[in-house]
């Protein structure tokens, strides 16, 4: 059974999180030859503040005086 983990920054809507899961669990299908109620998929949304690049956060946390 595939497990597919998707990590990435949060803000996608649920049609973009349901196209997703359907072009992954398609792929899976038809190359790994696996049933498509074999393929699971977890999306974790990472907010800007938790991800960084490049020795920068995405969107660091505001600062407060």
């Amino acid at each position: 059974m595939p497990v597919v983990t998707v990590d990435w920054l949060a803000g996608r809507t649920p049609q973009q999180k349901s196209d997703l899961v359907k072009a992954i669990t398609q792929a899976f299908v038809s190359i790994a030859k696996v049933s498509d109620d074999q393929v699971w998929i977890v999306f974790r949304d990472v907010p800007r503040t938790d991800w960084a690049m490049g020795g920068k956060l995405l969107s660091p946390p505001s600062e407060k005086s």
